[in-house]
């Protein structure tokens, strides 16, 4: 592997582990999808796994953060932590980790699952084996790919000159409501995904499609691909079971919507409502 002391991003990924991991190595270690840590959700040193005395089923080489060779775990599913250490899903650990390396664990749990459901070929049921020139597994015998699954979604913010479409999933909380999102299907770009899904869930037709950011969000495998449209035509109609409520919102006279910035849905809410002369508070 090339010294990437010197290269220009803090992240360099890679498949293939190198002959030493030299020092300090992080280890993103899941049971299932939680991630051991600390009693301070601070994630452990390899030497205070070590010393625990558990053994993974797998591990994946990640790449590495700032120069330190990073690895993902597979924990047997009846392992339990150690006095000062617990498991945590990914959902409770923002704030706890630095942006960048909350995202590392979200690639290092995909990738554990990933591993851990293609030890064997599906048409044929050979055990696959790991690739040396990129990250998948594939069958000796089939000699079909398996990548890590990677699930595209469009999430939108709809406006209507000074008002935001807003909708409520029965999964919410009560009271909550958010922008509109929905996988990406076959043979559509995100883009036309955006005009059908916002038609499908409110019978909205919108236009003038425009990307506004993306975010890997690995519950448990979408990337998020967000967009700002304009309403074009329609009135509100709902089906009461994907959607339970909708409406127009000004941004002075917004309803309650999930708090902070964490995911792109709240960047979209927030993004509307500045652009809106309103206050945003951290």
């Amino acid at each position: 592997m090339a010294d990437e002391r010197s290269h220009p991003f803090r992240f360099v990924p890679h498949h293939q582990s190198p002959a030493s991991p030299g020092e300090r190595p992080m280890l993103f270690a899941f049971r299932g999808r939680d991630l051991l840590v600390t009693s301070e959700l601070a994630l452990p040193e390899v030497k205070e796994i070590d010393a625990q005395g558990i053994e993974a089923v797998r591990t994946q080489y990640l790449g590495q953060l700032d120069g330190r060779h990073c690895y993902s775990a597979e924990l047997p599913a009846d392992v339990e932590p150690g006095e000062g250490y617990r498991f945590a899903n990914l959902h409770m650990l923002y704030g706890s980790f630095d942006e960048l390396t909350h995202a590392l664990a979200g690639r290092a749990v995909q990738i554990v699952e990933w591993d851990r459901t293609h030890q064997f070929c599906g048409a044929c049921g050979e055990p696959t084996e790991l690739s040396t020139i990129d990250r998948s597994r594939s069958c000796p015998k089939c000699r079909f790919p398996m990548y890590p699954r990677l699930a595209p979604a469009m999430i939108v913010a709809v406006e209507r000159e000074d008002e935001i479409l807003l909708a409520r999933s029965p999964h919410f909380p009560a009271g909550i409501m958010s922008v509109l999102a929905g996988f990406v299907e076959p043979g559509e770009s995100a883009e036309d995904a955006v005009r059908r899904e916002v038609y499908e869930e409110t019978r909205i037709v919108c236009h003038d499609v425009e990307y506004f950011a993306s975010q890997a969000w690995p519950f448990p495998n979408s990337l998020m691909l967000g967009f700002r449209a304009r309403y074009h035509a329609g009135e509100i109609e709902i089906d009461g079971e994907e959607i339970v409520e909708a409406g127009w919102f000004r941004a002075s006279e917004m309803p309650s919507f999930f708090p902070g910035k964490v995911s792109i849905a709240q960047w979209l809410i927030r993004d509307f409502l500045v652009r809106n002369g309103q206050k945003v508070h951290d």
